[in-house]
């Protein structure tokens, strides 16, 4: 395993050549790329830094029960995985979301079943594997599949290849209330990507809300609902020292990915790079 990261909010400012080569000075072991571009892939070969993740890129279309808006995508989709593996990419990143926030979990499993057992014949085709995100989606519907051991087990139960798997990252379970050490237990042979970012709870925010989120006036996290926020590895709930001991128990061997959504780390590039080495740093402190 190595620390790598996520593209963070400094690349609107930096670009994602400069957030790469950043990346790249601080010894980062890989980054996470918003698509397969041979360009990027040329600067990642050139600063010595590996690929983590090619993004999907085509948002809940890929999910909508309009047929026409889902055949695009799925032409994109399709041609996304094909281009992740001409520059050398192993995994491409998906969120299990449709483009109607409201669509009720059951309904966009439906259209799953239908969509993704084409999309994993083109990944096994070109042996690249397909990373489900447990982001659960906005509130107050939560329309992501992928993020429950309720609906892992459909997904998979419906397509057991092992080119479709997980996105492990613990600090959507603490939020949601899954345990996310059982859930890496359950799931740990479909791990094909790590997420490093942790989730805080907010005791008094929790008895202010419950974990219904906050009514009144402005939050304080922007990433969070008044009890619970996210925050990098070493400031929250999760036990990294487990997590770390458990995928090298499991034979994973790919990147930590940072995901900067602290918002004490936010605002500017500078604030971003301190919130992206702390988390390093902690996450090397366990590495062996």
């Amino acid at each position: 395993m190595h620390v790598g990261m996520r593209m963070p909010p400094m690349r609107r400012e930096l670009g994602v050549e400069g957030t790469i080569r950043w990346a790249a000075d601080n010894d980062f072991g890989s980054v996470d790329l918003p698509d397969a571009s041979p360009t990027h892939k040329s600067v990642c070969d050139e600063v010595g830094i590996g690929i983590g993740t090619v993004d999907w890129g085509v948002g809940g279309d890929l999910l909508s029960i309009d047929a026409s808006k889902r055949r695009k995508a799925v032409v994109a989709t399709k041609k996304r995985i094909r281009e992740t593996a001409r520059i050398g990419g192993s995994v491409v990143f998906v969120c299990l979301t449709p483009d109607d926030r409201l669509q009720p979990r059951s309904e966009t499993f439906k259209v799953f079943k239908k969509v993704y057992p084409g999309l994993v014949k083109e990944a096994e085709k070109v042996d690249v594997h397909i990373a489900i995100e447990p982001y659960p989606g906005p509130a107050p519907a939560y329309p992501n599949l992928g993020c429950t051991p309720e609906t892992l087990r459909a997904v998979f139960e419906a397509i057991p290849s092992p080119h479709l798997g997980i996105c492990y990252d613990p600090s959507h379970y603490v939020r949601i209330g899954v345990d996310y050490q059982r859930l890496l237990m359950e799931f740990g042979d479909r791990v094909r990507h790590v997420h490093a970012k942790d989730t805080e709870i907010l005791e008094d925010g929790l008895y202010d809300y419950g974990c219904l989120g906050q009514t009144f006036g402005e939050k304080r996290y922007g990433h969070g609902e008044g009890w619970w926020r996210y925050c990098v590895p070493g400031w929250g709930d999760v036990n990294w020292r487990w997590v770390l001991a458990r995928l090298e128990e499991l034979g994973y061997d790919g990147p930590l990915a940072i995901e900067l959504e602290d918002d004490r780390y936010g605002g500017s590039t500078a604030l971003n790079q301190e919130g992206l080495l702390e988390a390093k740093a902690n996450l090397e402190e366990i590495l062996r």
